[in-house]
C-alpha cells in the first residue's frame, strides 16, 4: 500500500455509507476545481437519520431484483427507507394507506392494494373504516413500529406508498391538500416548474404555504398542510376551485378535468386526490417505474435547477440528503393553517 499527497477533490454521487465506511453504489461525476483537497473532510452523513431504530422485520429473497433495470434489490430498498425514515415517517405513519404492490419486481406483475393480503407483516395495522366497519378493512402502520411496518410492505413488494391526506387521530378532517401537476407527454418540464409555481402564488393570496415534490413520474405534487378542521367535500371543493381557476384563466395551458382528448399540450391540475380515500405518493417513496425513481421534496428554490420528475432515485436520493444543509420540507406542519373559503374562477366574457 503506497499513502499519497491528495491533490484532486472528485465528486463522488452514492447511495450509502456501509457498516465498514465504504461507499455503497458509488459513481463518479467528475472532478471538482471550486474546493482546495486540504478542505474535504469526513463528515457525519444524516446524522438525523443514524440514530433511527434499525427494523427488525426478516427479508426473505433480500436479493430479489425489484428493479433490474436500476440494479435495487429487496434488501436495497429496505437500506434506502431505513436511512430516509426519520424524514418519511411524519407522511406515512398513523394514516390509512394504498399501495402499488409488485411482488416480483417491476417486470412482473404489478397491482393497486387496499387492503391486507397472506403473509401480512404484523408489524402492518389493519384498522376499520369507521364509516364502513363492515368493509374490508384499512392498512396503516404506526410510529410505535413504524420502520418494521415500512420495512413489512417492501417484504411484501409494495414499491409505491400512497397515504390519505388524513391521519387515523382526525379521519374525517384532511391535513393536507394535494395538487398533482400531470402533464401531457409534450409538456416541456420548465413548463409544468412555471405552473408549480403559479399554483403556489395562488395559494399564497389566499393565506396558505405550499411545498412542492417531484412525483417520480412526469409531473409536480404542490402540498398545502392543513390544520385539520374542515371535512373531505369542503377540502376537495376548494382543490376544486383552484384547478377550475387555473384552466379558466389560462385554458391554453392547463385543464381540470380528466380527460384524454382535452390534454394536447396541456397540464391537468388534478385536485381528484383531494376525496375521501383518494391517495398521493408519499415524500420519498419510490415508484414503480424503470428507473427506481422517488418523490423528493424540494425547496422551492430549488425547483428551477432539477433536472426533471423522475431525476431522483433510490441511487442517488441518499446523497442529496447528505449534503443538504436543511431539510426543505421541515416546516411543511408548523405552516398548516384552517382551511379559506374556497376560490373561484373569473367569469369570462362571452363575445
Amino acid at each position: 500500500m503506497r499513502y499519497v499527497e491528495p491533490s484532486l477533490v472528485a465528486e463522488i454521487e452514492f447511495r450509502a455509507w456501509t457498516a465498514d465506511r465504504h461507499l455503497r453504489h458509488a459513481a463518479f461525476r467528475g472532478l471538482r476545481e471550486d474546493k482546495p483537497a486540504a478542505e474535504v473532510v469526513s463528515e457525519e452523513v444524516m446524522s438525523e437519520t443514524a440514530a433511527a431504530p434499525r427494523p427488525t422485520v426478516k427479508l426473505t429473497h433480500p436479493d430479489r431484483l425489484y428493479w433490474p433495470d436500476a440494479g435495487v434489490t429487496k434488501e436495497g430498498l429496505a437500506g434506502y427507507y431505513t436511512e430516509v425514515w426519520r424524514r418519511m415517517a411524519p407522511f406515512i405513519v398513523d394514516r390509512p394507506l394504498a399501495l402499488v404492490r409488485c411482488p416480483g419486481g417491476i417486470d412482473a406483475h404489478c397491482f393497486f392494494q387496499k387492503h391486507a393480503w397472506d403473509g401480512l407483516s404484523k408489524p402492518i395495522r389493519q384498522i376499520a373504516d369507521p364509516k364502513d366497519p363492515a368493509a374490508e378493512k384499512l392498512l396503516a402502520i404506526d410510529g410505535l413500529d413504524g420502520l418494521d411496518g415500512l420495512i413489512g410492505l417492501v417484504q411484501g413488494g409494495a414499491l409505491e406508498i400512497h397515504p390519505w391526506g388524513s391521519t387515523l387521530a382526525a379521519i374525517e378532517q384532511p391535513d393536507l391538500i394535494t395538487m398533482d401537476l400531470d402533464p401531457a407527454e409534450d409538456v416541456a418540464w420548465p413548463t409544468i416548474i412555471a405552473a408549480a409555481e403559479e399554483t403556489r402564488a395562488r395559494l399564497d393570496k389566499l393565506g396558505l404555504a405550499s411545498f412542492v415534490k417531484t412525483s417520480g413520474g412526469k409531473g409536480l405534487h404542490v402540498v398545502v398542510p392543513l390544520k385539520p378542521a374542515a371535512e373531505w367535500d369542503a377540502v376537495k371543493s376548494f382543490a376544486k376551485g383552484i384547478a377550475e381557476a387555473m384552466a379558466g384563466d389560462s385554458p391554453d395551458r392547463f385543464v381540470a378535468v380528466v380527460t384524454k382528448a382535452k390534454r394536447h399540450g396541456k397540464i391537468l391540475v388534478d385536485y381528484l386526490r383531494n376525496g375521501r380515500g383518494a391517495t398521493a405518493v408519499a415524500p420519498y417513496s419510490t415508484r414503480a417505474r424503470p428507473g427506481a425513481a422517488v418523490s423528493m421534496p424540494l425547496a422551492w428554490d430549488e425547483l428551477a435547477s432539477c433536472p426533471g420528475p423522475a431525476y431522483f432515485t433510490v441511487n442517488n436520493a441518499l446523497g442529496r440528503l447528505a449534503h443538504l444543509q436543511n431539510d426543505p420540507w421541515a416546516e411543511f406542519r408548523q405552516a398548516a393553517v384552517p382551511l379559506p373559503g374556497a376560490p373561484k374562477a373569473r367569469k369570462r366574457k362571452s363575445g
